[in-house]
């Protein structure tokens, strides 16, 4: 198999251990109308540390196959939205005078 790298969304983690079902999204051009229209596809992708949680942007490359199903393995988590927001609190809690007040302290 030819080596293949996706970026895609984490849509289903922590039901498997070391396993997450990643949806990886494409643009493709309709032959009769021309239009976009977004094409998806699911693989279950190898998470060693099980650090994978719902919502994340990662990249995932192709593998020797790890399992009957699992052909890819985590590469990179480009970004986070409940990490982002787990260092937000903990920044607000601190007291950090970097953090903004919130509008509805005044």
């Amino acid at each position: 198999m030819p080596p293949m790298s996706f970026f895609g969304v984490v849509t289903k983690a922590g039901f498997m251990n070391k396993t997450a079902t990643v949806t990886v999204s494409r643009w493709v051009i309709d032959k009769r109308t021309g239009k976009r229209i977004s094409r998806s596809k699911k693989f279950l992708v190898h998470d060693e540390r099980n650090q994978l949680r719902v919502e994340d942007s990662v990249l995932i490359r192709n593998c020797p196959p790890v399992s009957a199903r699992k052909r890819f393995t985590l590469e990179d988590v480009v970004r986070s939205p409940e990490t982002e927001r787990d260092l937000a609190h903990a920044t607000v809690a601190s007291g950090s005078p970097t953090a903004s007040p919130s509008p509805m302290s005044q």
